[in-house]
């Protein structure tokens, strides 16, 4: 049995999905948090947060890695871990080097980095000959004598393009410009923006990047031993124009067998140029006329319950490999018959401005015999239409035990669910 250390997590799914995997290995975990109340919010109406399945729930401030590695280094001494892990993006570095600081098994935190960074991510891959889009770094959004710089290099790369801030997650402030009007107010929009969710000050830079067409996927691997294994392809919908919502998904994705195989093997070559190891990845590519084309890679297990698809479908737990790698450990990565031929998952997104007072239709999905999954949001939430993976109002997961119909039945499913809106704007 491990005792493994979290620092930090999303408050989504893998919230829950974490401590499955620890539980489901035998292991026990000690959460570690700045602000516990972060996720006693999004407690499940019944029953405690998963999170608190903890042996122990500490208070630090995890924001501030330098003060942060001593009081780790000092609990370790304690506690004794035996691996330290987080699933949320803004703690990756800072748990990287936590496994450096205490002696345990994890990525190179360089490595680590520059996966979270999109600008660093960009420029290694550029160097590194992975194709990507054409780009440019705008060092500073908050000043306005730099708007020449941000337009300058919109003229060169062309319109419409893509600007990201470059170190935000779940496509917030994501968006497509097609002039230098919306650049302003983009570049505006994230000067507005100076901390992340969590709290952490924000760099001021952006990334502009040409518009990539074709369909979106993703290939989630993992890396041990200096050693890259394509789990599979996951491909996606995107919604929520001039942003980039991802609104549904389905492993494994509806390619052909030499698309699938260059897109697996162009995320091959984003992880190792980047210098990841021991680390379960979720690399995002375009399949352009051109081929395919890297738009992020994300040093973690997929969000959005990828990984359940992935499981329902493989029987691979990438959950459960993240774990096993931070303990040191070899994931088991064997395919085993789940009766599951695909998978898939829909997002209900809201439409209006109001507060939700219910959800109609529920009653006619959740009895289906395809569906693996339905959750919903409950009353009282005030909504907004969709600006980012942040506004879901719930999902539902099919299974095609047949072939790839599964994102046929999710979509046609969802399509039953009618947010209704009290103050409907």
């Amino acid at each position: 049995m491990g005792h493994l250390l979290v620092v930090e997590s999303w408050v989504g799914s893998m919230s829950g999905l974490l401590p499955r995997a620890v539980r489901a290995g035998g292991h026990e975990f000690t959460f570690v948090t700045r602000d516990l109340h972060h996720y006693l919010r999004a407690a499940p109406e019944e029953g405690a947060h998963p999170l608190l399945a903890a042996r122990n729930v500490l208070t630090a401030d995890t924001n501030d890695a330098d003060a942060l590695l001593p009081r780790l280094e000092r609990l370790h001494a304690v506690l004794a871990f035996d691996g330290v892990v987080s699933s949320c993006d803004y703690y990756l570095p800072a748990v990287a080097r936590a496994a450096v600081r205490l002696g345990l098994p994890g990525p190179a935190p360089r490595a680590v980095e520059a996966a979270c960074r999109k600008d660093l991510t960009r420029r290694v891959l550029a160097d590194a000959g992975v194709p990507g889009p054409r780009f440019a770094v705008c060092t500073d959004t908050a000043d306005p004598a730099r708007a020449g710089e941000a337009e300058a290099a919109a003229r060169e790369i062309g319109y419409p393009l893509v600007v990201k801030p470059v170190d935000l997650c779940a496509g917030m402030l994501v968006r497509k410009v097609r002039d230098a009007g919306e650049l302003a107010a983009a570049r505006r929009a994230a000067a507005a923006f100076p901390v992340n969710a969590r709290g952490m000050r924000r760099s001021p830079a952006l990334l502009l990047e040409e518009l990539l067409t074709g369909p979106e996927v993703s290939v989630e691997t993992v890396s041990s031993d200096g050693s890259t294994r394509v789990v599979g392809v996951t491909d996606k919908s995107i919604g929520g124009a001039p942003g980039f919502i991802e609104t549904g998904h389905m492993f494994p994705a509806a390619l052909d067998l030499p698309q699938a195989a260059e897109a697996a093997a162009t995320a091959v070559r984003a992880v190792e140029a980047l210098g990841l190891d021991r680390v379960v990845c979720h690399t995002e590519l375009k399949l352009t006329p051109d081929g395919p084309r890297v738009v992020e890679v994300n040093p973690r297990p997929a969000g959005n319950r990828i990984t359940e698809l992935v499981r329902h479908v493989t029987g691979v737990d990438l959950t459960a490999a993240c774990v096993d790698l931070a303990l040191g450990r070899t994931p088991d990565l064997a395919p085993r018959p789940t009766g599951v031929r695909s998978a898939a998952i829909a997002f209900l997104l809201p439409a209006a401005s109001g507060v939700l007072a219910g959800i109609e239709g529920a009653d006619g999905v959740r009895d289906r015999p395809e569906v693996l999954e339905l959750a919903l949001a409950g009353p009282g939430r005030t909504v907004g239409p969709a600006t980012s993976n942040n506004d879901y109002l719930g999902h539902v997961m099919t299974a095609d035990t047949g072939g790839d119909g599964a994102r046929r039945s999710a979509e046609r499913l969802l399509a039953r669910l009618r947010p209704t809106l009290v103050g409907a704007a």
